[in-house]
């Protein structure tokens, strides 16, 4: 069990809500012009195809996605899926090699930048909103049920870290999607609001609520809101705990940087924790069933107890996976460690 000072500083710091006297300002006119850099830190799969598209959530806001399609595939519908995260994350790291996997095994898959991140529309930049952020789940199920190539009738969700939870939210409300996969699970509303192992008390999280009280004031007379610190520093300082070093290793380095990342290059706004604080996101999870979940989590992994939890409070027909010696990150993109196979019964058995 983590004292409470770690567990809620750290809590805060992995969704940019570090909060910092000297905070940064959104430069919205900066943030318009999007980076093209067409940089994936995955490999494309020689037999899958990949292309931009562009739709719209249930908001209006513009979602930016790749479509990955399976080379050679016969003039029959294919079963499709919808994926995303992790929370900070963006479709050229870890939703985007899913989706490669999945479309090389005969599936059609969308990965997407949500809402006011990445090449996605949305201003100011850089917000997390939980319900904004389950409807994009859903607007890629539109997205993907209009396309002459899917079967709308076989459309499933994979949903990765903080995206596992708005998944789990989106599939509850929309009985279009037959089917939900998540690996290494956040709640991102619990843990926002009560740091991790459920550790901050009623008085801690009231002065949250103060401080975010008084930084609304704050955007308000610059017209602009504020950036907490960076989500990872640039450099370690060694007394880091482990999962700190492992979000280190993937998003600040070679193996898994970007430079649209949140998590890799930038901050969010920090008023964003309210929504995130009052808005529980898996009240639902019971009306799920009966369509199926397959929760998959590391063993080593910090957020391992987010993926019980959930099974704990799901209802049949659900599954938990724990992968040995796994810590979170490694199911961000280790191949051989992340249950393909798993994941392609799963579907193949329940988008029928």
């Amino acid at each position: 069990m983590k004292n409470i000072a770690l567990g809620f500083v750290f809590s805060l710091l992995m969704i940019g809500q570090v909060y910092s006297q000297t905070s940064k300002s959104v430069n919205t006119n900066k943030m318009n012009k999007v980076d093209t850099t067409d940089h994936y830190t995955f490999q494309l799969s020689d037999k899958v195809t990949r292309q931009k598209v562009i739709f719209k959530n249930r908001y209006g806001i513009k979602l930016t996605g790749d479509l990955y399609t399976p080379k050679n595939s016969s003039n029959n519908q294919l079963p499709a899926l919808a994926i995303s995260g992790p929370f900070g994350a963006v479709k050229e790291q870890s939703s985007g090699l899913y989706a490669n996997q999945m479309a090389e095994r005969g599936f059609i898959a969308i990965a997407f930048d949500p809402s006011y991140t990445g090449e996605s529309g949305g201003e100011p930049r850089n917000i997390a909103s939980p319900e904004i952020n389950t409807e994009d789940f859903s607007a890629a199920v539109d997205f993907l049920g209009v396309q002459k190539n899917v079967d709308r009738n076989r459309i499933g969700i994979i949903g990765i870290c903080g995206f596992a939870g708005f998944a789990l939210n989106a599939t509850a409300v929309d009985k279009r999607v037959k089917a939900v996969a998540t690996t290494s699970m956040y709640d991102m509303c619990r843990v926002t609001s009560k740091g991790y192992d459920d550790v901050v008390t009623t008085e801690q999280r009231t002065k949250a609520l103060e401080q975010l009280s008084v930084q609304r004031w704050q955007d308000a007379q610059q017209q602009i809101p504020a950036l907490s610190t960076n989500n990872l520093p640039d450099k370690l300082q060694g007394n880091e705990p482990q999962f700190v070093k492992n979000y280190f290793d993937y998003y600040k380095t070679p193996r898994g940087f970007h430079p649209r990342s949140i998590n890799s290059n930038g901050a969010w706004t920090m008023t964003s924790s309210l929504s995130l604080m009052n808005m529980p996101i898996l009240t639902y999870i019971k009306e799920i069933s009966p369509r199926p979940i397959l929760l998959i989590a590391g063993e080593k992994a910090h957020s391992r107890y987010f993926s019980e939890d959930a099974y704990k409070a799901a209802a049949e027909p659900r599954e938990l996976i724990i992968i040995p010696n796994a810590v979170h990150t490694d199911l961000y993109d280790k191949v051989d460690i992340i249950p393909f196979g798993k994941l392609v019964d799963f579907f193949t058995k329940n988008l029928k």
